[in-house]
């Protein structure tokens, strides 16, 4: 289960750009919380704590305990509208959930095993297809990260969405879709130019060989 955060919101009844600026000016932010069989509610959330909450990975797929006007829901983050080019948030939204509410959700792939990998001991070098993989579980199953092995990868091997270890209730939300939605995650390929490269010496030494012998000649 994802990590602990409770976040405080107020109630806004102003709504429009001119509210949104005031309300920034004021060190808040505007969101809202929608979902839930509810009515969408606007709210106001302190800037710089959610700013801080959202430096840390686990809040993106936590099970949140909105405390709005001292009545507490639980919602996800389902969007957060950003500034272009400033360190500032400008828009959140929070979706409520219940426990057994079957959600999606594009959880962080956390990769292990990387320097042991039999490809990368052979002198393959890893790449990684994805870094997240939306899937489908109950809001109680959704775990914080997905970890991905690939100790056993070999060189010229791919390890797709199939061959990952899921945790019990998730499922991959492209795997529903087919097997044509297989994608690959990680995959290990020999360095680009190495038989080239190996290869280039000799040549050279065949072309001063070559040159001696016309010399003798």
């Amino acid at each position: 289960m994802s990590g602990d955060f409770t976040v405080e919101a107020t109630i806004r009844a102003d709504e429009g750009k001119g509210a949104s600026r005031r309300l920034r000016t004021a060190g808040k932010i505007p969101g809202v919380i929608y979902g839930g069989g509810k009515d969408a509610v606007s709210i106001s959330i302190d800037h710089d704590k959610m700013l801080h909450n959202l430096e840390q990975e686990v809040f993106y797929t936590s099970i949140l305990n909105i405390k709005v006007d001292g009545k507490t829901e639980k919602a996800i983050l389902r969007d957060v509208q950003r500034h272009a080019f400033k360190p500032k948030l400008l828009h959140i939204d929070l979706q409520r959930v219940n426990a057994n509410d079957v959600i999606h959700m594009n959880v962080p792939l956390h990769f292990i095993g990387e320097d042991k990998a039999a490809g990368v001991k052979a002198g393959g070098i890893l790449t990684h297809n994805m870094s997240e993989l939306d899937v489908s579980c109950a809001a109680k199953d959704l775990p914080e990260f997905i970890e991905v092995d690939v100790t056993d990868l070999g060189l010229e091997q791919v390890l797709h969405i199939s061959d990952l270890k899921l945790p019990k209730g998730v499922v991959s939300v492209a795997l529903s879709h087919g097997a044509d939605h297989d994608l690959p995650v990680a995959a290990i390929h020999k360095k680009r130019g190495g038989d080239e490269e190996a290869a280039a010496p000799a040549v050279e030494e065949a072309s001063s060989d070559e040159a001696a012998a016309e010399g003798e000649e």
